[in-house]
């Protein structure tokens, strides 16, 4: 029988994916073995497949465990300040969060080979964990986007990816300060994006409500999915 742990309930499992994303940053999916990370947790690589029975499945659960850390960061802040539903300021928070996290800013710089060669979907953590499709059609139906904006999502998205795949495709400029690119990627989505006059802040507490019951939706399912493994195997 297979057993699902919410994550934050299992220490060790932590320990190993800790493991991983230490690996992970350094070296890159494709030059990283069960091994690797089973010496870095300091343990047997037997109990790292107790876990997880497949290097492939190990990284689906650290990718997930990253997107939710996202997820949580950001519903934060939407419940400190309404003003981030803003699809700039939804846009820069953002970015801020994932290239504050090494394996999000990772799997975000990178491009889609190394997605690729992890099995992942390179939407995996737009379409699933961000909800973009569902987030965007949010925004734009509560008057937040132009209303003349053509094919929204992809045009959204395609401005804004250029703000991530810069450092893969021009390494200097991941040497330019975070901030900064952030307000230039605000600057960018109010400007092509945005209606000159935003709705005022009931409106937005509103819509701000709304974008986190989206964002949360689905956490229960993915924790459930980050430490799978049989109890009957499991070694103290």
């Amino acid at each position: 029988m297979t057993d699902h742990v919410p994550a934050g309930t299992d220490a060790r499992g932590d320990r190993i994916l800790d493991a991983a994303v230490e690996l992970l940053v350094q070296r890159g999916y494709r030059r990283v073995a069960v091994e690797d990370v089973a010496t870095r947790a300091a343990i047997g690589k037997g109990t790292v497949y107790l876990h997880w029975p497949t290097k492939r499945r190990l990284f689906e659960a650290l990718v997930l465990r990253e997107g939710i850390a996202y997820v949580e960061e950001l519903v934060a802040r939407l419940r400190a300040d309404p003003e981030v539903v803003l699809p700039h300021q939804l846009m820069a928070n953002t970015f801020l969060i994932i290239m504050g996290r090494p394996v999000l800013r990772a799997l975000s710089t990178w491009g889609v080979p190394e997605l690729e060669s992890m099995g992942l979907d390179p939407g995996l953590h737009n379409r699933e964990m961000l909800m973009q499709d569902r987030l965007f059609g949010l925004l734009a139906e509560h008057g937040l986007i132009r209303p003349d904006v053509p094919d929204l999502v992809y045009t959204v998205t395609a401005s804004n990816i250029g703000f991530y795949l810069l450092d893969w495709l021009d390494p200097p400029a991941a040497d330019s300060d975070l901030r900064q690119r952030a307000d230039a990627l605000a600057y960018t989505v109010k400007h092509a994006f945005e209606p000159p006059v935003p709705p005022g802040r009931d409106a937005l507490e509103a819509v701000a409500e709304r974008a986190i019951a989206l964002l949360e939706e689905p956490l229960p399912q993915y924790r459930a999915q980050i430490y799978t493994y049989d109890k009957k195997q499991r070694t103290p």
